[in-house]
């Protein structure tokens, strides 16, 4: 008998439909292991024992009722840019302290609505500007594989409350791989819908036209189950496509026989770890036993994709973060002289230095003389980038790629040069330019025991197949059983 915080969502869903426990022993299970595991892990930022038990106790008093939910009773973990009615959203910055949301993102209002609880605000990057979680104004998430080393970001808190059986998923965003990355890192599955599937509405922005909403699962059933409860179109995001949801749990059975899977030839390029290249391979390969064909495609226009993918970010990270200013809410410095001084101090003392970095950067890209010769130009590349997506996924139903050049690596080895943890995003950023849906699934471990992430990429709207893909590996290999213990 698994302890009840090892369980997946769909199994724990099971077990409470069956009686075989309760939402509230659930969580004491789940608030048990936080406390034995997260002073190491450093998973969470804030977790609210009497709150997460009362919402326990009314999803057991609404079962007794007879009432339903497909997440009835069930603890899920959430990035801290989500808003959530009552709970902090500090985006782990000291800019937004004291802040409590007063409305539930659409996401987590959808969610509500089918019964899951809302049990801890996970760590992250601030304001989700980075790949590793140690850009956080407050504390450094720690690998469950390995606590010398990164659990990948910027939702690393989130993946990795999930890896350490301290959630049985959590909610991340993704805007250049942050929510797949640290799937990767950390041995979970991770789903980047594509762009306007999940509402944005109550998603704190970095940079809107790349930002999404994405769970963290333990499984890809788990990983269907809620993309399942957030789609849909949202008439409080005007970047929502009524587009109808299809039924993902259906989808999954289908099998992988007569798929056609590409191979984007820039993805498999020199410089990438040669162990994390070989565990890829030979998952294509298992793919290919599996009844897919695999056949070459090229995505010409990925060698611009980072750089692009940077100017863009930076330049809408600049225009969303004016509005904190510390007039409204949030940090304010005392005794400024002036509201120009207040404006200037605060944001100082407010913003950590990537994200200063990031708002000078998007600043001077959208400045007078600059516009044109960077941000248009990022735009150009980035229609011709989408371009290459949809013209490979005519040929074929999904790509498979790895998902990062490396598994995780140690903490602070690529602090000090921000262009080479840039990098970290060179075969994740191209989706959300394209924005194009992708999944992370794992597909093994190094020889030092890391976990290695094989990246399923489809057209838009293309969740069922991606998902199938990834269900029908998943369910033929071992590697979502292992457990950080084990290593």
């Amino acid at each position: 008998m698994p302890a009840w915080n090892e369980l997946t969502v769909h199994e724990a869903k099971a077990r409470l439909d069956r009686g075989d426990v309760s939402s509230r022993e659930l969580v004491e299970t789940l608030l048990a292991a936080i406390r034995a595991r997260d002073s190491q892990i450093q998973g969470y930022l804030e977790v609210d024992e009497a709150d997460a038990l009362s919402q326990a106790e009314a999803a057991d008093a609404r079962r007794k009722e007879g009432r339903q939910g497909k997440l009835l009773g069930v603890p899920i973990a959430v990035k801290d840019l989500l808003n959530v009615q009552g709970q902090p959203c500090r985006c782990a910055s000291r800019i937004l302290e004291g802040y409590r949301s007063p409305y539930d993102a659409t996401a987590i209002a959808r969610l509500r609505a089918e019964g899951a609880l809302f049990v801890g605000r996970a760590n992250m990057d601030e304001f989700a500007m980075g790949s590793t979680t140690e850009n956080s104004a407050f504390k450094i998430t720690h690998n469950p594989w390995d606590l010398a080393r990164v659990p990948g970001g910027s939702s690393g808190g989130a993946a990795a409350v999930v890896a350490a059986d301290e959630s049985l998923a959590a909610l991340g965003s993704d805007t250049g791989g942050s929510v797949r990355l640290p799937a990767s890192f950390c041995g979970c599955v991770g789903l980047k819908p594509t762009y306007g599937r999940v509402s944005r509405y109550g998603l704190t922005a970095f940079a809107s036209s790349l930002d999404q909403i994405g769970p963290l699962t333990k499984d890809i059933r788990d990983a269907a189950l809620l993309l399942q409860a957030m789609a849909g179109h949202d008439e409080m995001d005007s970047t929502s496509i009524p587009s109808p949801v299809p039924d993902y749990a259906a989808a999954l059975r289908k099998g992988m026989a007569g798929m056609k899977l590409g191979l984007p030839k820039e993805y498999f390029v020199a410089g990438m770890d040669r162990e994390v290249e070989q565990i890829v391979q030979q998952a294509i390969h298992h793919c290919e036993q599996l009844g897919a064909t695999i056949v070459d495609v090229s995505l010409p226009m990925t060698p611009y994709a980072v750089a692009t993918y940077y100017i863009i970010a930076c330049a809408e990270a600049s225009a969303n973060l004016a509005r904190f200013d510390g007039v409204r809410y949030g940090f304010r410095v005392k005794d400024a002289k002036d509201p120009i001084a207040m404006y200037m101090r605060t944001r100082a003392a407010g913003f950590g230095t990537e994200v200063k970095r990031r708002i000078i950067l998007g600043t001077y890209v959208l400045s007078s003389g600059y516009y044109d010769a960077y941000y248009i130009r990022a735009q150009k590349v980035r229609a011709l980038i989408r371009a290459d997506f949809e013209q490979a996924l005519q040929t074929c139903d999904a790509l498979l790629t790895p998902v990062a050049p490396t598994a995780a690596f140690l903490l602070g080895a690529k602090t000090a040069d921000p262009l080479q943890m840039y990098l970290n995003d060179i075969f994740t950023a191209s989706v959300n330019l394209a924005g194009t849906c992708a999944l992370s699934v794992p597909c093994g471990f190094t020889s030092d025991g890391l976990p290695v992430g094989l990246q399923v990429v489809g057209p838009a709207f293309g969740e069922e197949t991606i998902l199938r893909v990834g269900y029908a590996y998943e369910q033929t290999t071992d590697w979502r059983r292992r457990k950080p213990g084990d290593r």
